[in-house]
């Protein structure tokens, strides 16, 4: 508000109006809830049903106040979450009204007459809104003395929400979100009247990726999680501020622990990020960390029995340091992974270049390319929130594409950000793919058909074929979404290169790993240096080896291999080590040769949280700490650093920049990375990132036509968000509402296929075959298109091939 000095009267800016509250005169925005200034004010009027990110309601009446307008009552109190604030308007709340207060408690009464007394045993008890506010605003005496009406209980929404419908009060806060923020209208309010309740239809599970965020903002005990349910008291639990580590968003979250063990995580409050919101694999995939197969020892193989057998540090740390000391001479391959934290990532990249003289190192744990990497080095690098596209950039803009980029699977809160922008009627989408996915849908999308591999032509043709979506991306503020499915596409990252030079749209990278954006800047890459200095520049070498306190000409001059050449080289017999972070071989674009290279390498070194394939063939396992173990910080796709603390301290599990520390210090190399404070410090040594002019990648020839064999189609896949990965391990309750994976394709292909009709297709290639119920979608012709990593349906694993790849099509099993 703003004081005129000489009158000492409130000043009305434009478009704004003058009220009175409780006596006191404010100033507010034309159209803002009254609910809302008053608590600009510091006064808190009572609610249930009334949540700034949702559309008002009205529902539950708990926010009654006391209205004058011109000097005249209303009739009687009003909703303050639903009436605006209008010029002359003079307000009383339960502070200053008795009407006001005798409202209020008389609505606190009646949705007693029915509220079970169950607070001790509520998952909600000690943290409920309807406790204190019964405390605060109802009645000290009950004088209800009639039976309680009761209904069969717990009512399984999903497999992992779990409803009490005589706690329901009705606030429809649940069903709003459901409609409004996911887009997932299955949960609904049933019958009428006194029957009224929440529910969903028959043979229909509330089957979303943000169906958790409904139990959080239940305001009563009436939605539980089934994995936090009877699990503990919320007095019990010490909470800890955290980042969530599954995807590129960086949503802040709060981490409930108890005895040394995550019993729930929640969304945190962070506007510039994911607002209140988190996805439900960022709130219910964490039990990875206690998995009963975890590694808390590290583990030597045996060279008699062939077998990993427990060892102490010291003696894992020299055998691993005697083996990577005389393997460096024949050369040594890093593989980081992309989950790593910017100082775990950082002493990675580090210890390839001090300890080991390399630069085979690369982060790239799935397909990918030398254009996707001059793209990372000419584009990505360096961006930060007042240089690139931001959450809050998405929302403002006038119009987005999203190419190669499924948003709903790979960014949860980049889709929510879209679909607000969309329901709003501000934001036009648009998205070049294969089929009108649920993404396309939620976010009132408009699909741009391409088959899979012919994305980057048909981003050049936007202007002769799509004129309206050129020049929608011509506006001010509008935006391209690209995801890391592009590397698997030659050519797309140079059109949309030309596409963001000819109508000045702003360009952002989404990778799907939360650390990939970080190891970016930190160098963990064949071709960069730690901020974005060039491996090939003399210079920057220079003055990382000053920094770095290394003799001059120390860092290896030449780029190294990417993930592809590490793994080929190592199953020549041209690495005589691999050093392999959390890194999945059946992630990688051939996972045959990566086999391959791990069983050829004369030695491996493996830094894993739990077993996995890599870890089959490791000489040594160094066991690391998850992210509730450590401390550290992401960069999220951003480019906005999002720190957090350790939340479980003194289990004695070791961050990855720790272990590489103490291994280099076996092989007489010094990295100071002892903890990730000492890693960011070290980096911050190094200075800003050094961003350059963008330029055209090293183009790759394009994929021409579609498959000309009978029976063959060309694959489409992305990797949907509750799918087989590790992290999600554990976790039953988050499986079951994972989406059905199945095979889609259009009716016209099923009929050129001979298999139309029928309910199965197996989809085969030379390595193998996958079989899936069979649905058909508005997929290009000559197509089919299969989730990457869901059930059954191991593409790389099982099949050896990806995006664009051609494949066979079959009824059922049968060829």
């Amino acid at each position: 508000m703003t004081v005129a000095p000489e009158k000492n009267e409130l000043v009305v800016p434009e478009g704004h109006v003058k009220l009175v509250i409780d006596g006191i005169e404010v100033v507010a925005p034309k159209g803002e809830l009254l609910i809302r200034t008053a608590e600009r004010m510091g006064i808190t009027i009572p609610r249930f049903c009334d949540h700034p990110l949702l559309d008002p309601a009205g529902a539950c009446r708990q926010c009654l106040v006391e209205v004058e307008m011109g000097g005249r009552p209303m009739p009687k109190p009003q909703a303050s979450c639903t009436i605006t604030v209008a010029d002359g308007m003079n307000v009383k709340t339960q502070m200053t009204s008795p009407v006001a207060d005798k409202a209020q408690q008389g609505v606190i009464e009646l949705l007693l007459i029915n509220h079970p007394l169950d607070c001790p045993i509520c998952d909600k008890g000690g943290e409920c809104p309807l406790q204190n506010q019964a405390l605060a605003h109802g009645r000290a005496d009950s004088r209800f003395v009639d039976t309680k009406r009761t209904f069969p209980k717990p009512i399984p929404i999903s497999t992992q929400v779990l409803l009490d419908r005589e706690r329901c009060v009705l606030c429809q806060r649940c069903t709003r979100f459901s409609a409004q923020i996911a887009g997932d209208p299955f949960i609904e309010l049933l019958e009428r009247g006194a029957d009224q309740q929440i529910g969903i239809a028959e043979e229909k599970p509330f089957q979303s990726y943000f169906s958790g965020n409904t139990i959080q903002i239940c305001p009563v005990g009436a939605l539980t999680s089934a994995a936090y349910r009877f699990r503990s008291r919320p007095f019990d639990l010490v909470s800890t501020p955290s980042v969530c580590e599954h995807c590129s968003s960086g949503c802040a979250e709060r981490t409930d622990w108890r005895r040394g063990k995550v019993t729930r995580k929640l969304a945190g409050n962070d506007p510039e990020v994911n607002e209140e919101w988190i996805c439900d694999k960022g709130r219910f995939a964490f039990r990875y960390a206690t998995a009963a197969d975890r590694f808390t020892r590290p583990m030597v193989r045996n060279k008699d029995t062939g077998e990993l057998q427990e060892a102490s540090w010291t003696e894992a740390l020299q055998v691993a340091a005697d083996a990577l000391t005389a393997a460096k001479a024949h050369g040594v391959g890093v593989l980081p992974g992309g989950r790593l934290t910017v100082e775990d990532a950082y002493a990675y990249a580090k210890f390839a270049r001090v300890a080991l003289g390399t630069n085979d190192v690369d982060f790239r744990a799935r397909p990918h390319s030398a254009e996707e990497l001059d793209f990372l080095a000419s584009t990505v690098v360096g961006t930060t929130p007042d240089t690139g596209v931001t959450f809050t950039g998405i929302e403002a803009a006038p119009a987005v594409l999203c190419v190669a980029f499924e948003p709903e699977e790979e960014a949860p809160i980049v889709f929510l950000r879209l679909r607000k922008a969309a329901r709003k009627g501000r934001t036009k989408v648009f998205h070049i793919g294969q089929w009108t996915s649920p993404a396309v849908d939620k976010t009132h999308g408009t699909l741009l058909a391409t088959p899979p591999g012919g994305e980057a032509a048909a981003v050049d043709a936007l202007p002769q074929h799509a004129p309206d979506v050129t020049e929608a991306l011509g506006q001010p503020g509008s935006v391209v979404l690209v995801g890391e499915r592009a590397a698997q596409v030659p050519g797309l990252f140079s059109a949309l290169l030309r596409l963001a030079g000819r109508t000045g749209a702003k360009l952002a990278w989404i990778p799907r790993r939360a650390g990939e954006r970080g190891a970016v800047e930190v160098g963990a890459l064949p071709t960069l240096l730690p901020g974005g200095r060039l491996v090939a520049d003399a210079d920057a070498r220079a003055e990382v080896e000053r920094v770095w306190g290394l003799e001059a000409g120390a860092l290896p001059t030449e780029p190294g291999r990417d993930t592809d050449g590490i793994l080929r080289a190592a199953a020549d017999g041209e690495l005589a080590a691999l050093v392999v972070g959390g890194v999945d071989p059946y992630d990688l674009p051939d996972p045959q040769l990566a086999l391959k290279a791990l069983q050829q390498a004369g030695f491996v070194l493996s830094l894993e949280l739990r077993p996995s394939a890599a870890t089959d063939y490791a000489d040594v396992v160094l066991p690391i700490a998850p992210a509730v173990e450590k401390a550290g910080s992401y960069v999220n796709w951003e480019g906005r650093r999002r720190e957090f603390g350790t939340t479980l301290d003194g289990t004695g599990a070791l961050p990855d920049c720790r272990v590489l520390d103490t291994l280099a210090v076996e092989m007489d190399a010094d990295l100071f990375t002892q903890t990730p404070a000492a890693a960011a410090g070290d980096l911050a040594r190094l200075g800003e990132s050094v961003p350059r002019k963008a330029t055209a990648p090293s183009e790759e020839s394009r994929q021409q036509g579609l498959p000309q064999n009978d029976g063959q189609v060309l694959l489409a896949t992305w990797r949907q968000l509750l799918d087989n990965g590790s992290l999600q391990a554990d976790e039953p309750h988050l499986a079951g509402t994972a989406r059905r994976p199945v095979a889609r394709l259009s009716a016209h292909t099923a009929e050129v296929l001979g298999v139309a009709g029928a309910e199965a297709v197996t989809v085969a290639t030379d390595r193998g075959s996958v079989t899936l119920p069979v649905e058909y979608a508005d997929v290009p012709d000559g197509v089919v298109w299969l989730p990457g990593n869901s059930g059954d349906a191991t593409l790389r694993r099982t099949l050896g091939v990806g995006h664009g790849a051609p494949v066979n099509v079959y009824a059922g099993g049968t060829q």
